[in-house]
């Protein structure tokens, strides 16, 4: 039974941070800590209220004049979750629970984040875009006459002329420069291979919340961004935003290449000209198909794999797709390949800490603004 493997996740605790604020006993606080349990459970709602009902035990987390059946009444009543048609003593999480469990990660992880003009990576570049700079340069073929700073241009004239006799030349305009705005198509790659809940820590949790996050950042922030979600442990395969949080581990080795074979895939058929790949994983690549069959070898660095899989490093780069690394281990031999990954790859790897793994995300995303023909 799910709920019975979710509670065998002894690293869940670390989502229990919410915890202080909930004893605060409000419905914000109360929900906050909810959202984190129902996705370490997998999106088992029976489970997160059992899970509830033990953290009360032992914490005190309702007031006497507010228990769990209030919450979940509170629940209901704003249309979070609702009674199963088939059976009323069954609830279930509505669309609405799932935006507001996307706005709550993106809060919990990027709450800091600026509000800016949605819709725009702003490239290193300048050129003919439609990001003001505040600083003015000559006018070119091209440049739009909106952009024209008529003050700075008569100023130009004067000083040409050195006389009242006024004649404006092409020379003499000034515009505003202006940054090009680009748009950005991005994997990310969550590895669900068993080890990302081995040794009673619970790494799948925190990548699920940052898929939540990003996601909720782009339809904010970067509108016109794509962002694909892909799963990869023997096999790969993309799934949707509404199904993150019922993401679970399996007895899966690691399949690397099939996850970065599926990624360039969904690259491949975007006209962004920005494409990037953020993989995150706690293992060593560990299995690859060859034809219908599966060749799996868990020790050490096995050499074929290993080829195979930078192979699809270097096919990366001369598509010039960036790719990013996050290691939620200190394994030395995930940290041995990743840096060899990296290098032939050309991309960047970082070790990060689960309590981290959100800002160093966000960091990532935001600096891949070169454009293609930057390169």
């Amino acid at each position: 039974m799910r709920s019975e493997s979710a509670k065998s996740k002894q690293g869940v605790k670390f989502y229990f941070e919410n915890l202080s604020k909930a004893h605060q006993n409000g419905f914000q606080q109360l929900f906050a800590l909810f959202n984190d349990i129902f996705l370490a459970t997998s999106g088992d709602l029976q489970s997160t209220f059992q899970w509830f009902q033990e953290i009360d035990k032992k914490f005190g987390l309702f007031k006497q004049n507010y228990r769990l059946g209030d919450f979940i009444e509170d629940l209901h009543k704003k249309g979070l979750i609702l009674r199963d048609p088939k059976d009323p003593n069954i609830l279930l999480p509505s669309s609405k629970f799932e935006i507001s469990l996307r706005a709550s990660a993106f809060h919990s992880l990027f709450g800091k984040l600026a509000r800016g003009k949605s819709g725009k990576h702003v490239s290193k570049k300048s050129g003919k875009g439609d990001e003001s700079n505040n600083e003015l340069k000559p006018f070119e073929f091209g440049d739009s006459f909106a952009q024209v700073q008529a003050t700075e241009s008569i100023k130009n004239a004067f000083i040409r002329n050195r006389s009242l006799d006024l004649i404006l030349n092409e020379s003499d305009l000034a515009v505003n420069e202006t940054h090009k705005n680009v748009s950005c198509c991005t994997v990310l790659m969550i590895d669900i291979s068993h080890s990302m809940v081995l040794y009673g820590e619970d790494r799948i949790t925190p990548a699920k919340k940052v898929a939540l996050a990003l996601t909720q950042l782009i339809k904010l922030h970067y509108p016109n961004d794509q962002l694909h979600i892909v799963v990869f442990g023997d096999d790969a395969w993309s799934i949707s935003v509404s199904e993150i949080p019922y993401l679970e581990v399996g007895p899966y080795h690691t399949n690397t290449v099939e996850g970065l074979n599926l990624a360039i895939s969904l690259l491949n058929k975007s006209r962004c000209p920005n494409k990037n790949i953020m993989m995150i994983t706690d293992g060593k690549p560990s299995c690859i198909k060859r034809g219908k069959e599966y060749y799996k070898n868990p020790y050490g660095l096995d050499p074929y794999i290993i080829q195979r899989t930078l192979s699809m490093a270097r096919k990366c780069r001369k598509l010039h797709i960036d790719i990013t690394t996050f290691m939620l281990t200190s394994d030395p031999y995930l940290v041995d390949f990743v840096e060899r990954f990296s290098k032939e790859a050309n991309g960047k790897a970082m070790y990060t800490q689960l309590d981290n793994l959100g800002n160093q995300i966000l960091v990532h995303y935001q600096n891949n603004r070169k454009k293609t023909s930057d390169r």
